[in-house]
């Protein structure tokens, strides 16, 4: 994230100069079938556009299947097959933004696990709550009119659109003024790796509740992912090629590393419908395996308008509420913060220079706003960038930016296509919960993962991380208790309802814990992991090659097209998200006003002296 002018963040090699620098590009770029500016045939674009879609669309899909059940969705509303497509088409505008405005690197943009927490927390405030049957029928009796589902969900996707919505902006604000390098500087592993561990953590409910419908077909489903992700992820699966000169050939795909999720899903469902067929699942809700027949919630599917284009406010127009805002900016933060060291890995493994300070601000404001544009569209999420597209560039080879744009394009058409949406709204709720048992283990350990540049033979650190992991989840659960909840009485509801939000979100209590022992219980930065994980945000441990690219400059992150008109201008200088920006300016124009303040402390250069003599 930080460039060559910042001293505290990794070490110098004064060996590796530009010479090797170029070298070591020109070696990784030979690796590659297609680099970031190269431009495949059209039909390659396609073909490898939808594998990135592919590669996405497990995660993506999986969010508004957890969420929409707390928003009072009912399972057979087709709604919720249209907040899925909503969801992909805001997808690829995002993407399409951030691959040729924002980082331009090959980078796909999709739904954030971060967000979930918060979006919880909110609507288990009292208002909020589903009404039960109960209610709904005593509503019914004193009207003699049917409810409204529509007037139920609404007002809640309206009020988690309005809370998105404005606690993006300040990830656009930390992203168009440069404030990321001082983000980091108080942010270390002690603070992420809780907090993004709770993430997991706080879900394991919601997965539990779905796999119980069916535990074997649950256990079913994760253990083909695991066979598909673990046991099989270096089989390829055979193939014939074309190669120039050489004809038809015989190639290896590997299917199983890059979609185990997709594969288990599949085959599963297929295995379901055949139960479904011969009637071994019960035909009643009483019965065994009524949950996981194929055909309870066909008529989602055959309600959907085949074509839909999803539209701004298409919920209605979005709510505001300062304990919605606060408590989604903990899942704002901690998805920046993921954020950032996606675009380093992308960068390398796209034969790409590292990302300058300049793209890496204008990543994280294109972040900001593609949440923003996700809140005003109604998706119930923000965007984040997608580590596993990123690793599908390691497994390919290909880097191209026009490659993850064609799949930006896949994205929005299947969008429109509502039918496509609705289509796995009838996937059996066993399925979805194996597949959550999987996703929210995979979260809590990447989140782990983080503890590994930090010294854990020491008890300052291991009693940090116990406690705010403890504590993100002792605190939540208690508050869970209307009865506890009620405890918190500031005598201002709102201040009590801003408190009750934060306090319910786990990552919030755990993040919040650790950030603070961590920057108060004294420690050396090497025993705080501190300089390790900053070294691997700017390059992943990997070779010096973002200090030797220092002062050259690389087209890969410059704007299309207009480039001579914005080194016309000079005031682009100033501008952190330009391709022009240049810190040095701000140290000269600080060290001018420190010259007419204070002549005689001022730094004295050869054209000062000259000038007075």
């Amino acid at each position: 994230m930080m460039n060559s002018s910042d001293q505290n963040v990794g070490t110098v090699n004064p060996s590796f100069d530009i010479e090797e620098a170029e070298k070591a590009k020109t070696t990784s770029n030979n690796e590659l079938i297609y680099g970031v500016e190269d431009v495949p045939p059209w039909y390659l674009c396609i073909l490898l556009g939808l594998q990135h879609y592919l590669t996405m669309f497990g995660s993506t899909m999986i969010v508004p299947l957890l969420v929409t059940p707390a928003m009072c969705i009912q399972p057979t509303d087709p709604a919720k097959g249209e907040i899925i497509a909503t969801l992909f088409f805001t997808s690829g505008i995002v993407t399409l933004l951030q691959t040729t405005f924002g980082l331009r690197l090959p980078i796909v943009q999709g739904a954030t696990f971060s967000l979930l927490a918060p979006t919880f927390a909110i609507l288990s405030l009292p208002q909020w709550k589903c009404p039960t049957a109960e209610d709904i029928a005593a509503i019914e009796n004193a009207t003699n009119m049917s409810v409204d589902y529509a007037e139920i969900w609404k007002p809640r996707m309206r009020e988690i659109q309005g809370a998105i919505l404005t606690a993006s902006l300040f990830q656009v604000l930390i992203g168009f003024s440069g404030a990321v390098g001082l983000l980091l500087r108080f942010i270390g592993p002690l603070s992420i790796a809780p907090c993004i561990s709770l993430i997991g953590l706080s879900l394991f409910g919601a997965a539990g509740d779905f796999a119980s419908k069916h535990w074997g077909i649950s256990f079913l489903t994760m253990a083909l992912i695991f066979i598909f992700s673990q046991y099989l992820r270096n089989v390829d699966f055979p193939c014939i090629g074309y190669k120039a000169g050489k004809g038809c050939v015989r190639v290896g795909f590997s299917c199983f590393k890059m979609f185990p999720v997709i594969l288990a899903v599949v085959i599963v469902w297929i295995f379901c419908a055949i139960l479904t067929l011969t009637n071994v699942f019960g035909e009643t809700e009483a019965e065994n395996g009524y949950y996981a027949r194929t055909d309870i919630r066909m008529s989602v599917l055959t309600d959907t308008a085949w074509f839909r284009f999803p539209y701004p406010g298409q919920w209605g127009l979005p709510t505001v509420s300062t304990a919605g805002m606060l408590g989604m900016l903990a899942g704002i933060i901690a998805s920046m913060l993921e954020s950032i060291g996606d675009y380093y890995a992308c960068a390398r493994l796209a034969g790409a220079p590292p990302p300058p300070t300049h793209a890496v601000n204008r990543g994280i404001m294109i972040e900001g706003l593609g949440s923003i544009i996700a809140g005003i569209w109604g998706t119930g999420n923000g965007t984040t960038s997608y580590s596993e597209n990123i690793g599908a560039i390691g497994i390919t080879k290909v880097g191209s930016r026009r490659v993850v744009q064609s799949s930006a394009l896949i994205m929005i058409a299947f969008g429109v296509l509502s039918k496509f949406g609705a289509l796995f709204v009838t996937m059996p709720d066993p399925i979805i919960g194996g597949v959550f048992c999987i996703m929210f283990g995979m979260i809590t350990a990447v989140g782990i993962s983080n503890l590994q540049y930090v010294d854990m033979n020491s008890t300052r650190n291991m009693s940090i991380f116990g406690f705010a992991m403890l504590m993100g989840l002792v605190l939540p659960q208690w508050l869970n208790d209307p009865a506890n909840a009620a405890s918190i009485q500031t005598g201002s509801q709102t201040l009590d309802q801003i408190l009750l939000v934060l306090l319910k979100t786990s990552m919030f209590v755990g993040g919040a814990i650790g950030f603070t022992l961590d920057n108060t219980v004294p420690g050396s930065p090497q025993e705080r992991g501190i300089l390790a994980w900053r070294e691997q945000l700017v390059d992943n441990a990997d070779d010096d090659a973002s200090d030797a690219y220092a002062g050259k400059h690389d087209a890969t992150y410059d704007f299309p097209a207009i480039m001579p008109y914005v080194r016309k201008v000079r005031a682009f200088k100033f501008l952190p998200i330009c391709p022009t920006f240049n810190v040095n300016a701000y140290k000269y124009c600080c060290r001018k006003k420190q010259a007419v303040r204070n002549p005689e402390t001022a730094v004295r250069t050869p054209e000062t002296v000259a000038t007075q003599v």
